[in-house]
């Protein structure tokens, strides 16, 4: 596949600073748990800012999500990601990702960023599908997006897993991330 740096026609975009609304966005991932089924949890985002000029293929993206916030419906296992077995949330409270670069190839809208987990930054490209934009009730201008990518957990340095009797792993190597984002568009 081709990369493409021409700047792309997107239906009702807008040049200019974009703020992360957290009650309409959440961060999602899914690990593979005891080989045979995944597990799903969530964390809250702390901030994101998309700076977007005139060309949106040369916008960027900054955002953390605040480590302590994970959540699997299971407080046992929330408690154990918060531990120096996985996130170490004391020494490291958050996960950050800056963009590097923003392309499109065919009909994907790719977004390449470093990742920082712990004290490791890896680079990551999620793969982004934009919703659309819109104006809400209070006058707002917003944008909708969907994005994944997939990590191996281990390259971060969360290499904690234990052994099954019947062969395989607990804890999969692979991390899905799934993000629902929706930002506003910041008033002059």
């Amino acid at each position: 596949m081709t990369s493409t740096t021409v700047a792309p026609q997107i239906a009702g975009y807008k040049p200019g600073t974009w703020v992360l609304d957290p009650a309409h966005s959440e961060v999602q991932f899914s690990v593979r748990h005891m080989m045979i089924s995944k597990v799903r949890g969530t964390f809250g985002v702390k901030s994101a800012t998309m700076t977007a000029p005139e060309n949106p293929l040369e916008t960027t993206v900054e955002a953390s999500v605040d480590v302590a916030s994970v959540d699997t419906n299971d407080n046992g296992r929330d408690n154990h990601l918060r531990s120096a077995d996985f996130f170490d949330v004391e020494k490291y409270p958050t996960m950050e990702f800056r963009s590097t670069g923003v392309r499109i190839e065919g009909e994907k809208f790719l977004v390449d960023g470093d990742l920082t987990i712990k004290d490791v930054t890896k680079t990551v490209t999620f793969d982004f599908d934009f919703g659309g934009f819109g104006t809400d009730p209070y006058g707002n201008y917003k944008a909708g997006a969907t994005a994944k990518a997939v990590v191996n957990r281990e390259e971060f340095g969360l290499t904690w897993n234990a052994a099954l009797e019947t062969g395989g792993v607990l804890v999969g190597k692979d991390i899905t991330i799934e993000l629902d984002l929706q930002g506003a568009l910041q008033q002059d």
